[in-house]
């Protein structure tokens, strides 16, 4: 049976895009909705064209209520019925009442080796440490940031002339890559994680 997914953006959508454009023919799910936080999010005209209903829930006039934003979300996600939730670029950090209720049905792409760096500034981290290799993981969602079983890790060799800025550019076609396999294995039920190497 083929999987129903909805994609939770806050910016342009790349990721969003590789996800749908990889689930077509053989592939064992379809998107069924992207869902936005932000209503001028680039992505979600981005969905419009590739004929994906969207939805968009602006979190600011909930303010500190992210419970209250939350609920909005649910609904709008029950009425889309995934069976699958991916969250590509969501700048959102979700409680664990809302990620208790679709434990073992979210996946979240981070731009890290994790562990190592959960949160923000993954790359300037990653250079400030001397690291030799940078990368992104694929992993469930859990209660608690940038945690949760991995199911896939993409690799890149940081130059010595790497700045932040090159090492977002370089990794960016990985993550392209990585999503859409992990969610290919993920949707029928495989969770050996997927390796790649630049």
């Amino acid at each position: 049976m083929t999987k129903r997914v909805a994609i939770l953006i806050s910016g342009g959508g790349s990721n969003m895009v590789a996800l749908a454009e990889d689930m077509r023919g053989d592939h064992p799910a379809r998107p069924v909705l992207v869902l936005s936080n932000d209503p001028a999010a680039g992505g979600l005209a981005k969905a419009r064209r590739l004929h994906i209903p969207t939805h968009a829930i602006d979190h600011k006039p909930y303010g500190k209520d992210r419970a209250g934003f939350e609920d909005a979300l649910q609904n709008a996600l029950e009425l889309a019925k995934p069976d699958i939730i991916c969250l590509a670029g969501f700048m959102r950090i979700l409680t664990p009442d809302f990620t208790a209720k679709w434990a073992g049905r979210v996946l979240n792409i981070h731009p890290s080796l994790l562990p190592k760096y959960k949160g923000l500034r993954t790359h300037q981290r990653a250079l400030e440490a001397g690291d030799s290799e940078h990368g992104c993981s694929v992993h469930e969602v859990t209660a608690e940031l940038d945690d949760g079983p991995i199911l896939g890790q993409a690799r890149i060799a940081i130059r010595p002339d790497d700045t932040a800025e090159t090492l977002t550019a370089r990794l960016l076609p990985m993550e392209h890559q990585l999503y859409p396999a992990v969610l290919r294995r993920f949707a029928a039920g495989d969770r050996t994680p997927v390796t790649l190497q630049a």
